[in-house]
């Protein structure tokens, strides 16, 4: 599995287009990059509480990683990946890596 790692937070939110998986922040370092089928590795998300709902989007479409590594707890991502699985029975493995 191809690996994407974030270099700066990401506000799913405004940040991702949930139609193709493709970061849209056009202040991001990783703007263009697709999360589709990636380990998504980022040390936490920042933005708007909207942000869950444009993950669970993405995965709901087969657009969202496969697997997202975390250096901290972030409810934004898991509470997405708990809907999702709740709603569409999409399994996205979330692992907490606190060292490298």
């Amino acid at each position: 599995m191809a690996e994407l790692k974030l270099t700066k937070p990401l506000s799913f939110w405004g940040g991702l287009d949930p139609g193709t998986g493709r970061i849209v922040d056009r202040h991001h370092p990783q703007y263009g990059e697709c999360v589709r089928g990636r380990k998504l590795c980022m040390d936490r998300t920042c933005g708007s509480t909207s942000s869950p709902g444009t993950l669970v989007e993405a995965i709901r479409l087969g657009n969202g990683p496969a697997e997202i590594v975390l250096r901290e707890p972030d409810m934004t991502v898991l509470s997405a990946v708990r809907v999702a699985k709740t709603l569409y029975d999409v399994d996205v493995e979330v692992r907490i890596q606190e060292d490298d």
